[in-house]
C-alpha cells in the first residue's frame, strides 16, 4: 500500500516509494529535528528526508534513486557516534538502518555470527551467551549502538587491548556501493581471502565507501576464568607507571582502565556509584582472563606492582556481582560527566604508553589555560585517552573553548608521536587535525581511495578528510602530470 506522502518534493514521493511499512519516511520538519545531530551535538543540520528500508534491496534501490537524481545521502544507525559522522552537512537523505536489526544466523562450530547493520552489540553477546560465547568489542554505548556503525568507525571498548577492535573481528561484508550496486566481500566468512584487505579498508571507513548491510562476525568462547583488579592511587603519575609496569611485566590484561579525580567525580554522582574514595587522584581498574590456571599468579603480579608504585588501596573483586559495580561504574564514565557539568566533548587520542604522564600534565596545562575542566578516562593499557572538556553552552564563548582546548589535547597526543582517533572516528570534528598526523599529500593518496568508490562524493561528503588549499593545487599538479605522461 502507497504512503500518503503530503509534500510537493517530486524526490519525497519517489524515495517513499521506494520502501514498504508504515512510517518508512520521515520528511516534516518536526521529525527531522532528531536527525539533526548524533552524539557530537555542537552542530546540527537537518537532513532532506530519511527512509527506513526494511532490507538489502530497499537500500539498494533508494542509493539508486540518489546516485541518478545526485541527492547527497548517509547511512546511520542508532546515533550513538561522538565524531559527527552522522551528521547531514548537505541536506542529505538519511538512510537509516535500524529497521535491519536481525540476527541472520550463528555457527557455533565455526565461531561466528550473521547480523544485520542495526543489530545492538551487546545483544548480539546476550544472545549467545547462554550457549557459552559472546562478541569481544564493546564500546562504552554497546547496549544501544549498532554493530554497523561498529564497524564504520571501527569502534573498540575497554577490552580491546587483549582482544582487538572491531576489524580484528569482522569476517565478511554485505555493501551497497555509491552506485547502488551490492557486493560481497569475504565470502563464507573466510577473512583472509587473496588480494587486497577490503573488509580492512572498509571497516573504519566511515561510511564514505558504502552502506554496510550484512556483516559476518567473529564470536568468542567465554575465558575459563575471570578476575577484576580495583587499585586507588593518590598521585596520577605512580596510576600512570603501574599501567607501564603491569605491561612490562609481560602481563596482557584483557582490560586495563583509568580513571582520574574529574572523571571519578562524575561517575560517583551519576547512575553507578560505588564509593570511591572522593579525595583520590586516580583509579585503575584491570581484568585478567583465560584458562583458569596462572590467573591467580597474574593477580599477584598486579597486586605487586600496584604496591610499589604507591597504591593507597588494592582489591581484587569478590564475585560477580561486585565485578559488574565497578564495570557499570566505568561503562557509564562519558554519560556521567552530565552530572557534573552541563555540556561536555568528547576527545579520543593516542599516545605511546610511556608518554602518559607528558601528555596529561598538557592536558591539565590546556584545562588551566582555557578555564575548563577537563576529565580524563582512558584505556590506559593501549594508550587510548578520553579527555572530556566540560563546558556550558549557554554562556557565550564556551563552545568555541570547549573545541579549541580539544583540538589542543589532540595536538598534544601528536606531538608525540600519538594520533588524534582511537575509535571515535574523524567525522567532521577532527578534520582539521588530520593534518596533525597526515601531509596534504597522504591526505590526497586517502581520497582518492574514496574517489574509486564514491567518486561524485554523494555519499557521506563533508567528513573524514580535509581540503586545504594546498591539496586542491597538489592534486591538480598530480593530474596535469598523468596527463603529460600519458
Amino acid at each position: 500500500m502507497a504512503l500518503k506522502i503530503k509534500t510537493k518534493d517530486k524526490h519525497i514521493k519517489n524515495l517513499a516509494n521506494l520502501v514498504t511499512g508504515p512510517r518508512s519516511i520521515l520528511y516534516h520538519h518536526e521529525d527531522l529535528i532528531a536527525y539533526d545531530c548524533d552524539g557530537f551535538t555542537l552542530h546540527k543540520h537537518l537532513p532532506k528526508a530519511v527512509v527506513f528500508p526494511k532490507d538489502t534491496e530497499e537500500v539498494a534501490k533508494l542509493v539508486k534513486y540518489c546516485s541518478e537524481n545526485n541527492l547527497p545521502f548517509l547511512a546511520r544507525g542508532a546515533g550513538t557516534g561522538l565524531s559527527g559522522g552522522a551528521i547531514p552537512l548537505n541536506g542529505e537523505v538519511i538512510i537509516s538502518l535500524v529497521r535491519m536489526k536481525r540476527l541472520l544466523s550463528v555457527d557455533l562450530e565455526n565461531r561466528r555470527a550473521v547480523v544485520e547493520p542495526g543489530f545492538v552489540n551487546l545483544k548480539l553477546t546476550n544472545s549467545i551467551a547462554d550457549k557459552g560465547y559472546y562478541y569481544a568489542p564493546d564500546p562504552s554505548s554497546q547496549s544501544c549502538c549498532t554493530i554497523g556503525g561498529n564497524v564504520a568507525e571501527n569502534a573498540g571498548g575497554a577490552h580491546c587491548l587483549k582482544y582487538g577492535v572491531t576489524t580484528n573481528h569482522i569476517l565478511g561484508l554485505e555493501v551497497v556501493l555509491p552506485n547502488g550496486e551490492i557486493v560481497e566481500i569475504g565470502k563464507n566468512g573466510i577473512q583472509d581471502e587473496p588480494g587486497y584487505d577490503l573488509l580492512g579498508l572498509l571497516t573504519g571507513s566511515e561510511g564514505t565507501l558504502g552502506i554496510v548491510t550484512k556483516i559476518t562476525v567473529r564470536i568468542l568462547k567465554n575465558p575459563e576464568a575471570k578476575q577484576t583488579v580495583l587499585a586507588y592511587f593518590d598521585k596520577v603519575s605512580d596510576g600512570s607507571q603501574a599501567v607501564s609496569d603491569i605491561i612490562s611485566a609481560g602481563i596482557v590484561p584483557a582490560a586495563l582502565e583509568m580513571m582520574d579525580k574529574t572523571a571519578i567525580e562524575g561517575v560517583e554522582a551519576a547512575a553507578f556509584p560505588v564509593g570511591h574514595p572522593k579525595d583520590i587522584e586516580a583509579v585503575l581498574l584491570i581484568e585478567v582472563d583465560g584458562i583458569l590456571a596462572g590467573i591467580d599468579e597474574q593477580i599477584n603480579q598486579i597486586l605487586d606492582v600496584c604496591n610499589s608504585r604507591n597504591v593507597r588501596e588494592v582489591k581484587v573483586a569478590e564475585d560477580e556481582l561486585e565485578r559488574g559495580r565497578w564495570w557499570a561504574n566505568r561503562k557509564t564514565g562519558f554519560g556521567a560527566m552530565g552530572a557534573i557539568s552541563p555540556d561536555y566533548l568528547v576527545q579520543d587520542g593516542v599516545i605511546p604508553r610511556s608518554k602518559l604522564p607528558e601528555v596529561l600534565s598538557k592536558i591539565n596545562q590546556i584545562s588551566e589555560e582555557s578555564g575548563l575542566r577537563i576529565a580524563n578516562i582512558f584505556h590506559a593499557g593501549d594508550g587510548n585517552l578520553h579527555p572530556l572538556v566540560l563546558f556550558d553552552a549557554r554562556i557565550p564563548g564556551e563552545s568555541e573553548k570547549a573545541l579549541a582546548a580539544g583540538s589542543a589535547c589532540l595536538q598534544a597526543c601528536a606531538d608525540v608521536g600519538g594520533t588524534i582517533t582511537g575509535e571515535h572516528g574523524v567525522g567532521i570534528e577532527k578534520i582539521e587535525e588530520m593534518r596533525f598526523v597526515f601531509t596534504d599529500e597522504e591526505i590526497i593518496s586517502q581520497t582518492n581511495i574514496r574517489e574509486v568508490f564514491n567518486p561524485d562524493n554523494l555519499l557521506n561528503a563533508g567528513k573524514l578528510f580535509p581540503m586545504p588549499g594546498r591539496c586542491v593545487e597538489i592534486k591538480r599538479d598530480l593530474k596535469e602530470r598523468e596527463t603529460v605522461i600519458s
